[in-house]
């Protein structure tokens, strides 16, 4: 085949598309040739990934083999893309491929693609879309071990992670494990802001806001360990209910204030607050998600840019953020709760940008004419264009949600400090382990009592 054939093909192809010829060039001399039979299993689950492979002739099959059983989750074609992820990650294969035909691929070794890369780092981006998208096409998963976790199950994804459902492997606990995009991860300037931030948003303690327990950094990402909750956003409620009562807008908007005031206390800005990062929980609680791009207050935009439906003007010009930035998104999602639509629903992001930069938000009251006078104002307060006119501090907004709430009827849940849990460890040892786990256990007192936490130990008659 000619090189210009090969070269055409490449550019047809979703991870070489927009390549410069030259660039392409380089990349189609790493690639070896090579020729697979119909029902050859080339890529078999578990295994170390050292290569990937795109199809430049014949089909393919992937499957991922559960608890003994075989579940297929794609089919791969001329100019798809198979076994990405090992070269990325440098994980064990996450599925079975087996040729449905005889195929010719062109295969890329991991070093190889690691040269490439240095050259190109886009590619490094389009195969992190091209991972994202194929999970976001699943719910089903092979079972992998992250650490001390092992994830099972693919909850969803959003512009920057994707999201498992595990457990911890020894104490069982359920988890939900969140894998920033490689394109981030591997992203210095991210990398270093996040391990600023991650220790202080790792010890919120919080009842509307997500508990993140652990971090682990492997396969070429950070993985953050959550708490596992049952319920849904608030954008896939409205998407089944279109509005909301007023009460019930009342009662999430004020668990989202309650979290965001806890956050802003301890200097934290949110900085991507919308419908899809508020979980209501089956009970009603609603828990705030993804503290993944929050930053100091009064720190400068980046490229890390938060969702632009709900993007304050500040934040587009890339000016400092501060608490009057989850105020503005804050008011966006309040008025798609009351009217079931986006003050600005415009697809063009630029266009989008624009409208958010020079036009104020529509009247609400058009769209629900029966919306409280003080919830309206609320709004269009929230989402001043103008820093200066919005609410100083999210402490005020909570201020006017308390009386709609009293005038509404609304129960004002209020967190109980006091409240404790306690959980319980049994320890079986021999005689001889008597005096090394007395140590370990005085260590451990002293360690959660700087917490304040009470320790207390009891002695069982022999068993």
């Amino acid at each position: 085949m000619s090189a210009k054939k090969d070269y055409e093909f490449l550019k047809g192809t979703r991870f070489l598309n927009g390549i410069s010829r030259d660039a392409a060039g380089v990349i189609m001399d790493c690639f070896d040739d090579q020729q697979i039979k119909a029902g050859e299993r080339f890529i078999r689950q578990g295994n170390p990934g050292d290569r990937c492979y795109i199809i430049r002739r014949g089909t393919c099959v992937a499957s991922v083999e559960k608890q003994g059983e075989l579940h297929t989750v794609g089919r791969m074609r001329e100019g798809d893309i198979v076994g990405e992820m090992a070269i990325l990650t440098g994980e064990p294969r996450s599925a079975h491929v087996d040729a449905e035909t005889d195929m010719q691929v062109w295969a890329i070794t991991r070093d190889q693609f690691d040269v490439l890369v240095e050259l190109h780092p886009e590619l490094r981006m389009i195969l992190t879309d091209i991972i994202a998208d194929r999970f976001n096409s699943r719910t089903l998963t092979a079972e992998r071990t992250i650490g001390k976790y092992v994830v099972t199950d693919i909850l969803g994804q959003g512009g920057f992670s994707i999201v498992y459902k595990g457990h911890h492997a020894a104490l069982n606990m359920p988890v939900a494990v969140k894998m920033m995009k490689h394109d981030m991860a591997m992203d210095a300037d991210f990398l270093s802001k996040f391990h600023s931030e991650a220790n202080i948003i790792a010890g919120f303690n919080h009842e509307n806001i997500i508990k993140i327990y652990d971090f682990e950094e492997l396969f070429r990402t950070v993985f953050i360990i959550m708490e596992l909750v049952e319920g849904e956003t608030i954008e896939d409620m409205l998407a089944r209910e279109k509005i909301f009562s007023f009460r019930r807008i009342i009662d999430l908007l004020l668990q989202i204030c309650t979290g965001l005031a806890y956050a802003h206390d301890h200097g934290i800005v949110h900085r991507d607050i919308k419908s899809a990062n508020m979980y209501v929980r089956r009970d009603g609680q609603l828990k705030i998600l993804d503290f993944g791009l929050s930053c100091p207050s009064g720190t400068e935009n980046t490229s890390f840019l938060g969702s632009v439906p709900y993007m304050s003007p500040e934040e587009i010009e890339g000016e400092a953020v501060d608490q009057r930035t989850d105020i503005y998104a804050l008011g966006i999602t309040a008025y798609e709760m009351v009217t079931g639509q986006m003050p600005f629903p415009e697809e063009d992001l630029m266009a989008l940008s624009e409208m958010h930069l020079s036009e104020d938000i529509p009247e609400p009251a058009k769209l629900r004419p029966d919306v409280p006078e003080a919830l309206r104002r609320l709004i269009f307060k929230a989402c001043a264009r103008n820093p200066a006119h919005r609410f100083q501090s999210i402490k005020e907004v909570i201020q006017i949600l308390d009386r709609l709430a009293k005038e509404t009827g609304v129960p004002r849940k209020k967190l109980d400090s006091r409240k404790k849990h306690m959980t319980a460890l049994h320890l079986l040892y021999k005689e001889d382990q008597q005096l090394a786990l007395k140590k370990i256990l005085e260590e451990f007192s002293d360690k959660v009592e700087k917490l304040g936490i009470d320790f207390r130990s009891v002695d069982f008659p022999d068993i």
